[in-house]
């Protein structure tokens, strides 16, 4: 990781993807050897934009090309969490504290069958599943889970709206 990518404030400069199908259902994804489910997300490079770090992030971690989906909106703000103690490298420099993300939502266009895990060396996930709404914020695990409040409410409106 590039010192480049963590602020003053200690946050690293990440992007978050949520993807939904026609039906308004979301793609939800186990991380490997972890058990724990998230949406997919991964870190933005030094002179990356946002979008573009979104659109490599799907490619690297669920297999989708820019193609394969239609992007549907974008966070307002960058959303932040702040990691606990215990998961925070406290001899990496400079400290990172936690992420600050720019969001995005995406609706599948292609067929399902164009995710898949392994076009990265070291995949991030290794299942997933369409879920409602509801189940994320619940589910995920608990520093992310004002994040994923925040983010599910604002694309609220747009999961309602036809496909």
């Amino acid at each position: 990781m590039s010192d480049d990518s963590i602020d003053q404030d200690g946050y690293r400069a990440n992007v978050g993807i949520v993807i939904a199908n026609a039906h308004g259902k979301l793609l939800w994804a186990r991380r490997v050897g972890q058990g724990g489910w998230q949406f997919p997300q991964g870190g933005i490079r030094p002179d990356e934009a946002p979008e573009a770090a979104m659109y490599r992030e799907l490619r690297e971690e669920v297999g989708l090309a820019p193609e394969d989906v239609r992007l549907i909106a974008t966070s307002r703000d960058w959303c932040r969490y702040t990691l606990p103690e215990r998961y925070q490298r406290k001899h990496s420099k400079p400290l990172c504290i936690g992420q600050k993300q720019r969001w995005f939502m995406l609706r599948l266009q292609s067929g399902e069958e164009r995710i898949r895990f392994d076009l990265n060396d070291e995949p991030e996930f290794d299942h997933w599943e369409w879920v409602e709404p509801s189940v994320p914020v619940r589910n995920v695990i608990f520093f992310k889970r004002d994040v994923y409040e925040q983010v599910l409410s604002e694309f609220r409106v747009h999961l309602e709206a036809p496909a």
